[in-house]
């Protein structure tokens, strides 16, 4: 079962996602200054460059977004030669362009966005120029797949994609039909939108933070939303009639005294979890440390001495396996995105190395966001990379410190 404790407070809106108790997930957003990801806009090319095969394009924010030639390029629509073309020849100086936003801005860049168009709703991803219909890895059985793959190819139109999401498993044709025209008549306003308007302007915008989450994560029937504010309960419940006809949502309204986060623990979950050093189980500790180009994680023995009769290799490699779970956990709490390098301690045994690396990599599975292993280095570090869409720094509640210059934090906001 999965819970959703929701804080609000003031202009912040801060979320922490629970499987069985445990924080797995936790985003904030101001509520006049959402993020940028995902949305349309109108843009205006201002410079090309081909050196670079990119260009900027002005998307009326601080910095212009940039624009990569694999996000202009539709292989499918045209036939392209092997090698690819200049940028130039694609884009001008002054020419207007429908972009979404792919990366937030990061630092003193500008957001990365793309032609490579999608919108997301409960049972599918829409692609309206992706010409293709793909299905969830995680949906495994054959008879599903299957089935969904041939409805994604019956209800597409022309040059139409579907990413059947694993949500969609079970589900019956009618609601992803509906799903589909839903997301259609939002790419038809876009483009409605963008006839009409001047560039640059904000063409769409995605869900709030909360319905995001609702969208993407919700199971009807077993998960539920507890929310400190009344209104936003209304809000909640409205969404899960529409997404999830036929299950009584499970929606409450904390009233007590205390901060919700205190209430469910989240506050102490947090504060820990968010530490430089974090504890684990069994006693060991790791330590997460973030430097300009990666992340990199130690791993470390603490307290931990093995069970009666454990060898020194036992020792070190149940640390190491408790480690994977806790940093496969913590990269999706603390949104770690980029290269990450985890120094495990060291085991001399080869099996008990690729136990540590498996256990990892079933660990991200669990995690919404694209994670790999890549492998272990001669020198006996394993290498991963996660998707790197928003700087941990930008989440709303952390700001550099004015002392160290962003080599700590400090917080600005309490975790309540």
């Amino acid at each position: 079962m999965k819970q959703m404790i929701v804080h609000n407070e003031h202009n912040l809106m801060q979320m922490a996602l629970l499987e069985e108790g445990k924080a797995v997930e936790f985003t904030a957003e101001r509520t006049r200054d959402r993020g940028l990801l995902g949305s349309f806009f109108k843009g205006r090319v201002v410079n090309v460059l081909p050196g670079m095969q990119a260009a900027f394009v002005d998307i009326g924010q601080k910095k212009n977004a940039f624009l990569y030639v694999d996000d202009v390029l539709h292989p499918h629509l045209e036939k392209q030669p092997k090698v690819k073309p200049s940028i130039s020849e694609l884009l001008r100086p002054g020419q207007e362009v429908i972009v979404q936003v792919l990366k937030e801005p990061v630092g003193g860049k500008g957001a990365r966005v793309t032609t490579h168009y999608s919108l997301p709703g409960r049972w599918l991803v829409y692609m309206p120029v992706a010409d293709y219909v793909a299905v969830s890895k995680k949906i495994a059985r054959e008879g599903d797949r299957s089935r969904l793959k041939a409805l994604g190819e019956q209800l597409r139109r022309d040059e139409e994609g579907l990413i059947i999401r694993t949500v969609s498993g079970e589900e019956q044709h009618e609601a992803i039909k509906s799903d589909l025209e839903t997301l259609r008549a939002q790419w038809y306003l876009i483009r409605e939108k963008a006839d009409s308007l001047p560039s640059p302007s904000l063409l769409h915008r995605d869900h709030s933070m909360v319905q995001r989450i609702i969208r993407d994560v919700y199971t009807p029937g077993s998960d539920e939303v507890i929310t400190d504010s009344e209104g936003q309960a209304r809000e909640v419940k409205a969404l899960l009639e529409e997404i999830s006809p036929g299950h009584q949502p499970k929606v409450q309204v904390y009233r007590g005294t205390e901060s919700i986060f205190a209430a469910y623990g989240v506050q102490e979950q947090l504060n820990k979890d968010f530490a430089r050093k974090v504890w684990l189980p069994g006693g060991g500790y790791i330590v997460i440390d973030h430097t300009e180009a990666l992340t990199v994680v130690d791993v470390n023995t603490g307290k931990y001495t093995g069970a009666g009769g454990d060898s020194l290799e036992e020792t070190v490699t149940e640390t190491n396996i408790q480690a994977a779970v806790e940093i496969a956990r913590l990269m999706r709490l603390r949104d770690i995105g980029g290269m990450i390098i985890v120094d495990f301690i060291d085991m001399e045994e080869a099996s008990n190395r690729h136990e540590v690396a498996a256990t990892l990599e079933g660990e991200l599975k669990k995690d919404r966001t694209k994670a790999f292993v890549m492998g272990w280095t001669k020198l006996g570090l394993l290498e991963l990379t996660r998707k790197k869409v928003r700087e941990e720094s930008t989440l709303p509640y952390v700001e550099p410190c004015s002392s160290c210059h962003g080599t700590g934090k400090r917080y600005i906001t309490p975790l309540h």
